[in-house]
């Protein structure tokens, strides 16, 4: 994990609806901070700061540095509400992390080759079906993101989780459920496009 993310937040005595509201008005974002065998915290972070890490998707699968009040906590970002018509972050969770415990997080997908597809260059549509994969490893083991050479596939062709190989440490949750074939997600498809591609 070659990225360092750092979030800095301040305390706030209140939470609630009401003490939420007032933490927006001033221009910052509401937050809980949880889990780590300890009593959860709420805290406040600069909103402007927050839009700058959520720019690159590395940050919803990383180990954060999340400072409050000058001490500073491993963490990772295990929720996030967003306006439904505004780019504003509403609230955000935190959970903190041990290093020599399992975490579950949920990992983006990301797609190698799609400009070259077989299946693409043959007039079918990639149509991605899962943006994110949740994935239980120790914190140190925590990859920054799942990748899918979708290169070879041709139309009518898709990729499911069992064809995936893991990165060393980290297990897909899904497939621990043994021989749950409804556990065994599709991720990406290329499918048949409706228009026929022009001669060439």
């Amino acid at each position: 994990m070659s990225i360092a993310f750092e979030f800095v937040a301040e305390s706030r005595g209140q939470s609630g609806t009401s003490a939420a509201r007032v933490v927006r008005r001033q221009g910052r974002v509401p937050a809980v901070v949880y889990g780590g065998h300890a009593d959860p915290v709420s805290v406040s972070l600069s909103h402007n700061e927050v839009l700058k890490h959520l720019a690159n998707d590395a940050v919803y699968a990383h180990v954060l540095d999340l400072t409050i009040d000058g001490k500073v906590e491993k963490v990772v970002l295990k929720g996030l509400q967003r306006h439904p018509a505004k780019p504003q972050i509403l609230h955000m969770d935190f959970m903190r992390v041990n290093m020599q415990e399992e975490i579950r997080v949920h990992v983006p997908i990301h797609f190698k080759g799609a400009t070259v597809c077989v299946g693409v260059k043959a007039g079918g549509l990639l149509m991605p079906l899962m943006s994110d994969v949740e994935v239980v490893c120790l914190p140190s083991a925590l990859p920054e993101f799942i990748e899918i050479d979708v290169t070879a596939l041709a139309v009518g062709d898709s990729v499911h989780l069992h064809d995936l190989t893991p990165p060393a440490g980290v297990q897909f949750v899904a497939l621990s459920h043994a021989h749950d074939e409804e556990q065994d997600l599709a991720l990406v498809r290329i499918a048949a496009s409706s228009v026929t591609p022009a001669a060439g």
